[in-house]
């Protein structure tokens, strides 16, 4: 069994920033159920969702693996900036 850790890597094959705020005591399927409802995606494909809450200074990212969900809170601080909200910046 190989290991692996949620990291961005190049073989990512999408990586998605849901800019809503969420709030962060979701768990894994409360997150997954953000994906499949509002983005329209199926959470099972691989893709790395990144979410933020409302202070928009912690980002939570939410991905599949084999077998279950990755969840990780980076322990950085980060501060967005989306002010016309086409695109957004880390």
């Amino acid at each position: 069994m190989r290991h692996r850790y949620l990291r961005p890597s190049w073989d990512l094959p999408e990586i998605y920033l849901y800019r809503q705020p969420v709030d962060f005591r979701k768990q894994a399927n409360g997150l997954a159920l953000i994906v499949e409802q509002e983005l329209g995606h199926s959470p099972f494909s691989g893709a790395l969702y990144a979410f933020t809450n409302r202070q928009r200074n912690k980002i939570k990212c939410l991905m599949w693996e084999d077998n279950g969900f990755v969840m990780r809170l980076p322990s950085n601080s980060w501060k967005l900036s989306c002010p016309g909200m086409p695109s957004c910046q880390l």
